[in-house]
């Protein structure tokens, strides 16, 4: 007799697997909850469960996402409209045969499929289905996308798909590939093929690709930032790559949280792409980090952080395996959330900068040009495992804090956000997470509470009629003053035992940005 536990643990929701187009499939397991997924994962070895519940797995070699192979596939859609400058082409023909070759891996093997949606916005929305051969992959994406109401998906109908095949291997000789990885994105066919790699944010990152090359056409911003709101309806947005302190800073006790990595700006406001968080874990603390520490619990996902074998206590101070260590968790964990993932105009918008060098001030006010220029240049250092062959911060200027994301030219997304300044009239602020009193491995990085009382002060008004003074390398407006902060901090040259050595450095990095800067032809 089948007992009721093994009755609760065959019980599938009805669903078509032909409407997959994978010939002879073992098990298909779709809409699973969290909690079917984990017990799915944990069954299947992929990964433990800690002492708080959250599913914790590891992602092999390949610890950070692989931007050297990611393709774009060039057809009649996408020929004249992608940036084949900063994107790789695939052609058709090659995508075509790839994709049988990932039709052929997934034949016999039991698959989990994900129906759910990204844009908070009803009216720019993408529907989209989420096939892998891992169960904890398939719970990664339930975090981090919408999850339509299961009255919803009997009639799903997706608009783009993506096949995540972990375990398969592709032939760089064969499929026209750098290595056995791919990301490969086909706008005619609506597709993402993901394989060769278990690191589950190149999903999300893929989607985000796909939004950043509809978006534009129909009015919509996309952008790389973090956004909260405030009691009054306040809105700000926090611009940056992975971990320059998106996901720290906008999760903040006193406001709530929209979303802490892409988002759209349409006419009417702001809204999330997401429906979760994928935050870095490495150092994280109650102490320091309590909102996302608190999320950390059953339903989210950790990758490539250690456990403790008897206790399954997770150890986020241990980077043995990587810096980039990460947790995945719904929206709704975070207390106080903005659960309809929208919000008005942003009266405040923060470029946030992890300066290697240690030369730009912790804060300063941007003017029009000034913010068109820096966004263009988008300037930060690329955090240790973010990518995978980072093992320490390297300076680089990615363009518009996005530039592995964005399918079109540049110039397309400084336009809109120059529409949108000129619009609304939010202040700008260039806000360095970076080092002080020296560069990487001699300075020390700014403490976090310094971070966020400079953060404070400005949401709440305390930075308006301050006196400000022009820093003389980069021309950057910079408060004399700021509650909690101490002023030396706000003059980088008085912070370094040796200012002539200061002079160097800075002039060095302006050189950089100058020559940066020229490759743009700024919005007029």
């Amino acid at each position: 007799m089948t007992s009721l536990v093994d009755q609760l643990l065959e019980a599938v929701p009805p669903f078509d697997p032909t409407v997959l187009e994978i010939p002879q499939p073992g098990r298909v397991y779709a809409h699973l909850t969290s909690a079917v997924l984990v017990e799915h994962a944990v069954r299947r070895r992929e990964g433990v469960l800690t002492e708080r519940g959250a599913f914790s797995a590891f992602t092999g070699a390949r610890t950070g996402r692989s931007p050297q192979d990611k393709y774009i596939v060039r057809d009649a859609l996408t020929a004249s409209q992608v940036d084949w400058s900063a994107n790789q082409p695939l052609e058709a023909e090659q995508f075509r045969r790839l994709r049988e070759r990932f039709r052929e891996h997934f034949r016999g093997r039991d698959l989990y499929v994900f129906d759910g949606q990204a844009g908070a916005d009803p009216r720019y929305r993408l529907t989209l289905r989420v096939v892998t051969e891992k169960a904890w992959h398939n719970l990664f994406a339930r975090a981090l996308f919408l999850r339509p109401p299961l009255e919803e998906l009997e009639s799903f109908t997706p608009e783009w798909t993506v096949w995540h095949a972990a375990d398969f291997h592709a032939d760089p000789q064969r499929d026209g590939t750098r290595s056995d990885a791919c990301i490969v994105i086909s706008f005619e066919h609506r597709m993402v093929l993901v394989g060769g790699t278990h690191y589950a944010g190149e999903i999300k990152k893929a989607i985000f690709t796909v939004l950043n090359f509809l978006l534009p056409q129909r009015g919509v911003f996309p952008m790389h930032c973090a956004a909260n709101v405030g009691s009054d309806g306040d809105v700000a947005l926090f611009f940056g790559l992975s971990g320059t302190g998106k996901t720290t800073l906008s999760a903040d006790p006193s406001r709530r949280l929209i979303g802490d990595d892409e988002h759209g700006w349409s006419d009417q406001g702001i809204y999330n792409f997401e429906g979760g968080c994928y935050a870095k874990t490495i150092r994280l603390s109650a102490e320091g980090e309590p909102q996302i520490w608190n999320a950390l619990r059953f339903g989210s996902v950790l990758e490539n952080v250690t456990v403790h074998p008897y206790t399954r206590d997770p150890d986020f101070d241990d980077d043995r395996l990587t810096e980039n260590t990460r947790a995945a968790y719904p929206l709704h964990y975070i207390p106080h959330a903005e659960l309809s993932g929208q919000g008005g105009h942003p009266r405040h918008i923060f470029f946030l900068t992890c300066d290697a060098f240690g030369v730009l001030p912790p804060l300063a006010r941007l003017d029009a040009a000034q913010t068109l220029r820096y966004f263009l240049c988008g300037y930060t250092a690329k955090v240790a495992g973010t990518e995978t062959g980072i093992t320490q911060p390297v300076p680089e200027f990615s363009t518009c804090f996005a530039k592995p994301f964005l399918p079109r030219p540049p110039q397309v997304y400084a336009e809109l956000l120059r529409q949108r300044l000129e619009r609304y009239r939010p202040q700008v602020w260039l806000l360095n997470t970076g080092w002080t009193g020296g560069p990487y491995g001699i300075g020390r990085r700014i403490p976090l509470d310094w971070t966020r009382a400079m953060l404070s002060a400005v949401l709440e008004g305390h930075l308006e009629h301050v006196p400000y003074e022009t820093e003389p390398i980069f021309g950057l407006a910079i408060p004399r003053e700021c509650p909690g902060v101490p002023e030396r901090l706000f003059h980088p040259r008085q912070t370094w035992p040796d200012p002539t050595a200061y002079d160097k450095t800075a002039t060095a990095l302006a050189e950089r940005f100058a020559a940066e800067q020229d490759k743009f032809r700024l919005p007029q």
